[in-house]
Order: structure tokens, then C-alpha cells, then sequence
């Protein structure tokens, strides 16, 4: 189900109960397009979270932990101006439209009251988040500006005349009867879910299909209204079911049962706790792929490069083996000088290293004498020979390519936006990328941040998510008895347990949290070793995040997000 009207509907009502009345304290803006506010209400604190992202658009109140920059852009420092201290009277959603709309009580510099309207557009790439003054009507600003030049409709900019975005003139859901429905679809024409969406407000294609398959096999007059009406009188109700489910590993969320899909399903107990889950990971995936788009592209293209370097020298190396074979005709054909003269394009000679006496054919350079074909085979086995060594040489060094860049890559898939400069800062010293222009006055050096988190039994592990950060964590950060995890054989994050001897149940909370930040996250039964931090040694020499290890034992666990997601701190 997508961020449709009756999802907003459905967050508005959760909205209007927890935080009417509240006052919002503080004011973030972690991402270009995504906003916190800090809200107490009653005696509870509640961390709402507001994003125009073009992909991930949503209102929810969240509990995950954001960033947020030493400078704040100027859109926050003007809600800060206006909004911080300030009370929402009243939360509303116009019409089934994906608008809410913030009522919000102030007092100015002079202590004279002031009324402001946030208003949060969820609507795809044009989604937008504008302050408006409610006397004026005035928008004093917003996170997107769209100027005239890019919208014929209207302008949203500081200064104009709020104006709200195109209507659908559709039919509201919950005014609908039975015959008022009817005339609104044509059975004749078919795709009855289409038809639905494109007359009635607020529905998404998903919800569409589930009506229509509650209708039956055979969609009619008859069928589609009760199927509807049950389904419109539930949500009227607010009788919500806020699940996510899961199909061959595609996630999607709906408020209603949905009987139309198969698959694995979670329940929440509310729609702010599904969306939170639902999204996490994915708008921060999304920023990484607009942050590091050239890192990602650049790192493939290494590992790339790197195997197909492999493939090549492997082939050299097995003409390389070739040089006995050499050696063995130079000294045939030395003894059998008198056999050959100028001119000749081969010759047939007694194999004198075959028992049995055979023959073997040489082929000849007519333009050279029979003993400068001779020094040429011999000159051909002294370079092969020579080449074994260093084409071997070569081969290890390309497979420890292959093996560091499958590990910056496994790294990007789970990197968050602040992981990102600190890859890209190893590249840098590591020689493989230039230092950008705007880069070149290096930042102070600072501790790399670890993520953190508690077992259910509340001994505290450490992840480290980079090179840089699995070389902190486990040659500076650990302690020499503390315990140490990483994936079998697999490229992952080293895993740090501030215990000498954690309980089974640590261990494999632990284990799980490793196996998730690994290239076998999608996989079941994943090894993982473990030893205490004495045993791994990092090689002289060897690149970011490599170590070696011994004294370990092997566990298997599943990777589960919902458990990594329960255990951050």
C-alpha cells in the first residue's frame, strides 16, 4: 500500500491523539528534505519526522536516531525562529488529499500571539513542506521552492500566496452509497480496481485490488458494493490493522488485511511503528545512492577490472607452464642440427625423452639457421620460466583486490550517509581516488563513531560498519580478552562484545548482528566465528579492515532485521 489518503487519514488520527496540545521543543533537519521535531505532549516526549523526499515521502513519528548537521540549513533556523515554544491546536487532513496541516499557536518577539499553518504534501516527487502565515496566507518558506519557471500552476516560494496543490475532483469514499458507486463504474469496459482509483479519492491501486478480490471471482453489480462498503465503514471507523508483508523479500505495508496477498506477515501496534520499520534502511539507502552513486560505480568497476585481470594472467600463467616443453625441444633440436638447414619450416627427430622412441615434430623459422631456431626455443623457456614467479605474484595481488573491493562494496550496502566520507577518505589515502578540490583542507582526525548496541541480558556490543571503523574497533577500541566476531570466510563487519565472557544468549544476539552487516545478509545459517581479541592479528602491511585470526569457534545463526533493529542502542 502506498502513502495514499487513507494512510494519511490514518496517521492524521494518530497524529491528532498524541501530540494536540503539545508543545514542540526542538527543531532538526538531519537531510535536505527531512525534518524532526521534538514534541511534548502529554508528559511524553515524541520525535515526529516530516520528509519531502521524492521517493520516500511520509509523516511519522519515529524512533530511530539521526544525524543531524553542525550547521543547520537555513529552513530550520527559520522554524526554529517561528516554531520552536510554540503549541499545535489542531491537526487536520483536507479532504482525502495526502495534505495535513498543522495549526500552530506562537508568540512573537513582542509576546503577541501568532498563528502559523505547516502544511506536509506527501505526493511523490512533488512533495513539499511549506510555513505559512495563517492570517496572510503568506508562505514565509518551505523545504522545496518552486518557482513559476517550473510550475505553471502555482509558485511555492517565500513571499507568495500559499496555494494549494491541483484538485482530483474525485468522489469522497464516505459519502458513497451502493447506487452512487454503481454509477461510477462501468462493468462493460473491465479493470474495475482502475476504474476505482481513478474516481474515487484517497484509494490506492493496492487497496483497489483487495476490494476487488473481496468482490469475487466475477466482479458485478452485485458483488462490488458490499465489498467496498465493508471495507470503507472499517476504515471510517478507524479500525486499523497496520502490517507489513513480505513476498520474495519485496516488502509493503497496508492498514487493512490484505487478503488479495500472499505472504509473511507482521503486525504492529500502530501506524507510526509500521512506517518507522517499514522505511528503515530504505531513505537512508536512497541518500547513499545520490551521495556515492560515483563511489559505488567506481568500486564495481575495480572488482571488475581486478577479475578479468585474474582471468588473463591465469592464461599467461598456463602458457607460462609451457616452458619445459621448450626447454625440451631447444635441446631436440641441438642434437639434431645436422637434420635441419636454412629454409626448412619443421622438422621430424627421434623424442629421445620418450621410452618408447617416438617421434616429435619442431616447427622452424625459415628466415633463421638451425641454431638460432634452436637459442630461440631456449630463449622462449627462459622467459617463461622467469615469468612464472612474477605472474603468480601478480594473480595474489588481483585476488586481494577482488577480495578488498567485494568488502568496500558488501560495506556501501549497509553504509549510512556518515560511513560514506570515511570509505571514501580510505580510498584517498589508500592511493585508488584523488582528493576533491573542495576536500582538499583535510578535517581534523576524529574518532570513528561506532553503532552500538545492548543484548536483551544488557552487555553492550560494537559494530563497526567501514574499514576504518573495524580497524578502531578492533585494534584500539577492544580490550585484549573482550570477544571478537566477523563471518566465516565472508565479507563483513568486525563485531566487538564488552565482555570476557558473555552468556549464549549475547553471543548470538552478537553473531546476528554480524551476519546482518555481511554480503550474506540475505542468507540462512550464516557462520560466524568468534575468539577473544589476543587471537587477531592484523599483517603488516595488509589493506584497511583485513585481519587474521585463530583459537576460534564457529556458530551458525540467521541474519534477522527486526532483532538487529530491537538491539541498536
Amino acid at each position: 500500500m502506498s502513502f495514499d489518503g487513507f494512510m494519511t487519514r490514518a496517521m492524521t488520527h494518530e497524529l491528532k491523539t498524541l501530540l494536540t496540545s503539545g508543545r514542540i521543543s526542538k527543531i532538526y533537519q538531519p537531510y535536505k528534505t527531512e525534518l524532526i521535531f521534538t514534541i511534548r505532549a502529554k508528559g511524553k516526549n515524541h520525535h515526529l519526522l516530516l520528509s519531502a523526499n521524492a521517493s520516500f515521502a511520509r509523516i511519522h513519528i519515529t524512533k530511530e536516531k539521526y544525524d543531524n548537521p553542525s550547521t543547520p540549513p537555513m529552513f530550520c533556523m527559520l522554524l526554529r525562529k517561528h516554531l520552536e515554544g510554540s503549541i499545535i491546536e489542531e491537526i487536520e487532513q483536507l479532504d482525502m488529499e495526502r495534505v495535513i496541516i498543522f495549526h500552530i499557536k506562537n508568540k512573537d518577539e513582542l509576546g503577541d500571539e501568532t498563528y502559523k499553518k505547516l502544511y506536509i504534501e506527501i505526493m511523490g516527487r512533488h512533495s513539499n513542506i511549506s510555513l505559512v502565515d495563517k492570517k496572510t496566507g503568506l508562505i514565509l518558506d518551505s523545504i522545496k521552492h518552486i518557482s513559476p519557471a517550473q510550475s505553471s500552476y502555482r509558485t511555492v516560494m517565500p513571499g507568495q500566496i500559499y496555494k494549494l496543490p491541483p484538485e482530483q475532483h474525485k468522489a469522497d469514499p464516505f459519502k458513497l452509497d451502493s447506487d452512487e458507486l454503481l454509477k461510477r463504474i462501468d462493468f462493460n469496459a473491465g479493470k474495475i480496481d482502475k476504474q476505482l482509483v481513478g474516481q474515487i479519492a484517497g484509494l490506492s491501486p493496492q487497496l483497489a485490488r483487495e476490494i476487488t478480490f473481496q468482490s469475487g471471482s466475477f466482479v458485478n453489480r452485485n458483488t462490488l458494493p458490499p465489498a467496498f462498503l465493508k471495507i470503507m465503514n472499517r476504515l471510517q471507523e478507524h479500525d486499523y490493522h497496520p502490517e507489513m508483508i513480505t513476498v520474495d523479500g519485496k516488502e509493503s505495508f497496508s492498514i487493512v488485511p490484505l487478503e488479495h496477498v500472499k505472504g509473511e506477515r507482521k503486525a504492529f501496534q500502530s501506524v507510526s511503528e509500521l512506517l518507522d520499520r517499514f522505511y528503515y534502511g530504505k531513505a537512508e539507502r536512497d541518500r547513499v545512492k545520490q551521495q556515492a552513486h560515483d563511489l559505488e560505480r567506481f568500486l564495481r568497476n575495480e572488482w571488475q577490472k581486478n577479475k578479468k585481470k585474474i582471468k588473463k594472467l591465469e592464461q599467461t600463467l598456463h602458457q607460462a607452464e609451457r616452458a619445459k616443453e621448450y626447454q625440451k625441444l631447444g635441446e631436440l633440436l641441438t642434437a639434431n642440427l645436422h637434420m635441419v638447414k636454412r629454409g626448412d619450416k619443421q622438422v621430424e627427430v627421434i623424442d629421445y625423452y620418450d621410452e618408447e622412441g617416438g617421434m616429435t615434430l619442431i616447427k622452424l623459422d625459415p628466415q633463421k639457421n638451425p641454431s638460432d631456431n634452436a637459442q630461440a626455443y631456449f630463449k622462449k623457456y627462459n622467459k617463461a620460466k622467469n615469468s612464472v614467479a612474477v605472474v603468480e605474484e601478480q594473480i595474489e595481488k588481483a585476488k586481494e583486490e577482488v577480495i578488498y573491493f567485494d568488502q568496500l562494496i558488501q560495506q556501501m550496502e549497509s553504509a549510512a550517509p556518515k560511513d560514506i566520507e570515511e570509505i571514501r577518505e580510505e580510498l584517498i589515502e589508500e592511493g585508488y581516488i584523488r582528493r576533491r578540490l573542495k576536500q582538499q583542507k583535510k578535517k581534523k582526525e576524529t574518532k570513528p563513531q561506532l553503532e552500538q548496541y545492548v543484548s536483551t541480558n544488557g552487555i553492550e556490543f560494537f559494530v563497526g560498519k567501514n574499514n576504518k571503523q573495524n580497524d578502531y574497533v578492533t585494534n584500539k577500541f577492544a580490550r585484549q580478552d573482550e570477544i571478537w566476531l566477523h563471518t566465516k570466510d565472508i565479507p563483513g563487519s568486525h563485531v566487538v562484545i564488552r565482555s570476557t565472557e558473555p552468556d549464549e544468549e549475547t553471543l548470538l544476539q552478537a553473531a546476528t548482528v554480524a551476519a546482518f552487516y555481511s554480503k550474506a545478509k540475505q542468507s540462512s545459517s550464516v557462520p560466524v566465528d568468534y575468539t577473544k581479541i589476543r587471537h587477531v592479528k592484523k599483517p603488516n602491511g595488509s589493506k584497511p579492515g583485513y585481519v587474521i585470526y585463530d583459537n576460534q569457534t564457529t556458530m551458525f545463526v540467521t541474519p534477522n532485521e527486526d532483532l538487529v533493529r530491537a538491539l541498536r542502542k
